[in-house]
C-alpha cells in the first residue's frame, strides 16, 4: 500500500466518523419539555421532611464528640501559646467550636462571625473586638491599679488601619489580655473574596485577637498564600469530623428542585435578627410596626426612624443607627428606595403576614 492509498484511507475514516457525528445529532429528536414545568416542591415542607430523617450511629458520634471535648484544654494552651485553631472534617462544626467557647473560653470576649451568610461587615466586626478589648482593658487595670485609664477616640469613627493598630498594640500593658473571634465558615460565600481573607488575616495576626474558625470546602486552604497561613493565620490544624448535619449553614442556601415560600423568608430572617443584640432586633421592630402600620407609604424615611429610635433611647446618634442599618442590609432583611418627596426611605421586603410572624418570633 502506497502513501496515496494510505492517506485516501485515513481522510476517509475522518469524513466517514464526522458524517455519523452529524447523523446521529440531526436524528436526536429534541425534548420540548422546560425547567418551569416541573412541579417543584415547595422549600419548606423540604427542609421538614429532611430535618425529619432519623440521625445514624449517634452512640459512636457521641464518643467522638466527647474525644473532642477532653481536647480543649490543649485548645485553649495553644490560643495562649498565639496560634489561631482551624477545625476540619466532614459535618457541622458550630456547635462544637460554641460549645468550646462557652467552656474554655469564658475569660475572654468572643464575636461570632457567621460566614455561611452571603454578605458580613467585617469593619463592624472590627470595631466590636476594639470595644470589647477597650472594656477588658478597662476593667484589669481598675482592678489591678484601682485608677481608670485614659478615654479613647471613639472606634465606630476609626479608620480599619487605625483598628488593626489598637489591637496589636503593644502599650495596652495588661497581660495575656486578648478577645476570640470565631468564624463558622471562613470558606463560606460571605468571606470567600481574597479582600476578605487578607482582612481576616490581618485581624488574626493581632496580638491581642486569638482566631478560631471552621472550614467544609475542600479547597479552601487555596484561598490563602504562604504569607497568611505561616505568619499571619498561624493555623494549628485540627482533625474533627462531627458528622453533623449542616442545619443552620444550609438555612441560607436554596435547596435544588425547590421554590421558597414565605414561611421560610420569615424563618431565615428570624435566625439572622436572633444573632444581632437586641437594640438592633428593636430597631428593626420599629420599622416593621411602622411598615405594617402605613402599608400604603413607600417605606421609613430614614429620618423618622432615627427620631423614633432615639425617643425610646435604642440609639444614641446617627453613627449609632447606620451601623444597625449596615447590619440589615449585609443580611438583605431591608432595602432603600427613594420616595415622591426625594428622601431616602427604608422598607422590609415581606408580605404584611410574613412581617407580624417575624415580630412575633423575635418579641
Amino acid at each position: 500500500m502506497d502513501v496515496d492509498e494510505i492517506e485516501e484511507e485515513e481522510f476517509g475514516f475522518s469524513r466517514n466518523y464526522f458524517l455519523a457525528k452529524e447523523l446521529g445529532s440531526s436524528s436526536r429528536k429534541k425534548s420540548a419539555r422546560k425547567l418551569s414545568e416541573i412541579d417543584l416542591v415547595d422549600e419548606e415542607e423540604l427542609r421538614e421532611v429532611a430535618a425529619s430523617i432519623e440521625p445514624k450511629h449517634e452512640k459512636e458520634v457521641n464518643e467522638l464528640i466527647s474525644s473532642y471535648k477532653s481536647l480543649y484544654s490543649k485548645w485553649l494552651f495553644v490560643l495562649r501559646s498565639g496560634f489561631a485553631l482551624l477545625m476540619y472534617g466532614f459535618g457541622s462544626k458550630k456547635a462544637l467550636i460554641e460549645d468550646f467557647a462557652s467552656k474554655s473560653l469564658t475569660e475572654y470576649s468572643v464575636v461570632i462571625v457567621n460566614g455561611y451568610l452571603q454578605s458580613i461587615n467585617l469593619k463592624q466586626v472590627v470595631i466590636t473586638l476594639a470595644e470589647l478589648l477597650w472594656d477588658q482593658v478597662k476593667l484589669r487595670q481598675k482592678t489591678t491599679s484601682g485608677s481608670l485609664c485614659k478615654s479613647q477616640q471613639p472606634f465606630n469613627t476609626r479608620s480599619m488601619s487605625d483598628l488593626l493598630t489598637f489591637l496589636d498594640s503593644p502599650d495596652l500593658e495588661v497581660e495575656e489580655c486578648f478577645v476570640c473571634i470565631l468564624v463558622h465558615n471562613i470558606d463560606g460565600p460571605g468571606l470567600r473574596d481574597s479582600d476578605s481573607q487578607q482582612c481576616l488575616a490581618s485581624i488574626a495576626a493581632c496580638s491581642h485577637v486569638r482566631m478560631v474558625a471552621s472550614i467544609d470546602h475542600v479547597n479552601a486552604p487555596l484561598l490563602w498564600d504562604k504569607k497568611m497561613v505561616h505568619t499571619q493565620f498561624d493555623w494549628y490544624w485540627c482533625h474533627v469530623p462531627t458528622f453533623a448535619p449542616y442545619k443552620v449553614e444550609s438555612m441560607f442556601f436554596p435547596f435544588i428542585l425547590a421554590h421558597g415560600g414565605s414561611a421560610q423568608s420569615v424563618k431565615t430572617a428570624s435566625i439572622v435578627l436572633q444573632s444581632l443584640t437586641p437594640n438592633a432586633q428593636n430597631v428593626f421592630k420599629v420599622l416593621a410596626e411602622h411598615q405594617l402600620a402605613h402599608p400604603d407609604e413607600e417605606g421609613m424615611p430614614i429620618n423618622n426612624l432615627y427620631s423614633t429610635c432615639r425617643e425610646r433611647f435604642l440609639v444614641s446618634s446617627q453613627v449609632t443607627l447606620n451601623s444597625h442599618l449596615t447590619e440589615f442590609k449585609d443580611h438583605e432583611l431591608i432595602k432603600t428606595k427613594r420616595n415622591s418627596d426625594g428622601q431616602d426611605c427604608l422598607c422590609i421586603p415581606l408580605t404584611n403576614e410574613a412581617l407580624q410572624k417575624l415580630i412575633a418570633d423575635i418579641v
